[in-house]
This record gives structure tokens, C-alpha cells and sequence, in this order.
């Protein structure tokens, strides 16, 4: 048997010269401990991890190496942000001749214990989660991003339905009315005639991390977005939860426009946050297509609206 085996990353040229902005693996499956707030929370994760080639005759990167560094995150520490920057450095240490910049992110949902509405009942809600890290020429980049289900239902299609109910209204009754009578009809399918439509949406949030902050502010990030917006999907709920629900929906209608400006406005207060971006998508019950809405804090060279 060969005492030494071949090495032909090292000892090859390549067939094509060239820089290559990114070499790596994605979707490595690696169960991961997160520092949330002072907790750690054991996440299964979709891994990539990335570093350039910027040596135009190397033959390629080596790949094990990253992914070594990454398993020994994932069996003898956790990830928060000091951890993130340390594995980035090291990416580059271990291709000091070929890589000069390097990337990380890991995909996870976060779960929740959330509370309902009235009840009190618990029930498990997945936040889905990337954590993404990047080194470039020295500079540090860590960004937070989650996705938080809620309902939102539409101003036009609640006046249009209050005024059906005006309507109705007129035609049941004239002149003196008994309280009795209208509280009576209003308990009916005649005396609501029409809803306004509601729809499931989504709220995509992007957050850039200070240096000060080491834990990754998962559950502030989804608390701020959930208080702005006053309707998150539910859990566990009884009757009492689900009429709570519909008020809080009746009370808090939005265009996608008025979403997007709540969850701005609680993001421009938070500190931590160099930068964000989000988007919010009315999946609408309504139309065949979708209404979306779009913001960015608005830092010169940060994120794009686009």
C-alpha cells in the first residue's frame, strides 16, 4: 500500500486559470447550539460555508478543512457572535495562500413556547432563521434574519363591508328602533351580511449586528416585529383566543404599505442594529397574485430596497 497518498489540490495546476469569487459546500446538515439572550438552544442546520480562490494557477480550495472547523463548532461550542468571527478568521488562516475573504450561514427554525391570546394555553411556533457571517478584507459582517407569520386584514374590503351592513341595516329597520331588537339581528347572518377578507402574511426581516451584540437577539427581534404588528398567527387557542383574535384583526387593519412602516418605525428604535431591510407579503385571498411592500433603514452603502 502507498505510504503517501496523492494531493492533487496541492501538486495540480489548474486546467483554466482564473479567480473564483466563491468555493465551498451548502446544505451540510449539522446540528448546532445557538446563544440566544444567555440561553443555549440546540437547532438542527443547513450549512454553507464559503471562502475565494483568489490564486488564478491553484488547482482548488480545500474543503475539508472547512468543514472540520465547522463540526468543531458544532461539538465543542456555540454559535454566537464572537464564535462567528473566530470561525471566519479561521477559514482564512487555513487557505492563507489562496483565500482572503470568507462566508458562513446557517439555516435553522427557531422554535417558541407562545402564549394565546385569552386562554393562556402554550403552543410551539417555528420562526425560520439564517445567521449569515462575512469576512472581506478585514471587515466583519454578521446579519440576523427571521421570518414571522401574522394576519393581516384590508382596510377597503372592512369599509366595504360596513357599509353593506349600513345598508342592511336600513332595510331592516325605520323610524324608532328597539335596542333589544338590533342587538338581536346584529347576532345574525342578516345582520352581518359581509366580512372583510383576511389573509396569512409574511413579515422578512433582515438585521445587521453591531460588534457589541455577542447573543443573537432572536426572540427580541421577533417580539418587536410581532408587537408592531398586533395580529401573529396562534398556536394553541380556544374560542376565546379566536374571537380576541378577530378583534385584534378588526382593530389593526393594513395595507402591506402600513405593515411595512409599523415594523420600520419599532426597528429605527431599537439599538444593536447597524442596518435592516425587510419585506412583508400580503398573500392575498382576494387577488391571484400577492401585495408586497419593501423598506430599508436607508444607511449610505447599506442595504437596497431592490
Amino acid at each position: 500500500m502507498p505510504t503517501k497518498m496523492p494531493d492533487i489540490a496541492n501538486q495540480a495546476q489548474a486546467q483554466t486559470e482564473g479567480v473564483l469569487d466563491w468555493v465551498g459546500m451548502s446544505n451540510i446538515e449539522m446540528p448546532i447550539m445557538v446563544e440566544m439572550q444567555g440561553e443555549s438552544r440546540p437547532v438542527s442546520a443547513l450549512v454553507e460555508a464559503f471562502v475565494n480562490l483568489n490564486q488564478p494557477k491553484a488547482k482548488g480550495i480545500h474543503m475539508s478543512r472547512l468543514y472540520l472547523m465547522l463540526d468543531e463548532l458544532s461539538v465543542e461550542s456555540a454559535l454566537n457572535q464572537s464564535n462567528l468571527v473566530k470561525l471566519l478568521n479561521n477559514f482564512i488562516v487555513s487557505h492563507e495562500d489562496l483565500s482572503n475573504s470568507a462566508h458562513v450561514k446557517f439555516e435553522f427554525d427557531y422554535h417558541l413556547r407562545r402564549k394565546s391570546l385569552i386562554s393562556g394555553k402554550l403552543g410551539w411556533k417555528a420562526y425560520p432563521v439564517v445567521i449569515t457571517g462575512n469576512l472581506t478584507e478585514g471587515e466583519f459582517d454578521i446579519e440576523l434574519a427571521v421570518k414571522v407569520p401574522y394576519s393581516s386584514t384590508c382596510p377597503c374590503s372592512a369599509a366595504l363591508a360596513r357599509q353593506l351592513i349600513q345598508n342592511a341595516f336600513n332595510e331592516k329597520f325605520s323610524g324608532e328602533v328597539n335596542a333589544e331588537d338590533v342587538r338581536n339581528w346584529l347576532g345574525t347572518t342578516e345582520g352581518i351580511v359581509a366580512t372583510p377578507h383576511s389573509q396569512r402574511s409574511i413579515a422578512e426581516v433582515k438585521v445587521k449586528l453591531a460588534a457589541s451584540v455577542d447573543d443573537f437577539p432572536i426572540v427580541d427581534l421577533v417580539d418587536a416585529i410581532e408587537d408592531a404588528l398586533q395580529t401573529p398567527v396562534q398556536a394553541a387557542v380556544k374560542r376565546e383566543d379566536e374571537q380576541e383574535f378577530a378583534r385584534l384583526n378588526g382593530q389593526n387593519l393594513m395595507f402591506c404599505e402600513d405593515a411595512s412602516r409599523r415594523i420600520k418605525h419599532a426597528l429605527n428604535h431599537i439599538d444593536g442594529y447597524r442596518d435592516f431591510w425587510l419585506r412583508v407579503n400580503h398573500y392575498e385571498s382576494l387577488h391571484a397574485h400577492d401585495a408586497v411592500s419593501v423598506a430599508s433603514k436607508g444607511v449610505s452603502g447599506g442595504y437596497s430596497s431592490r
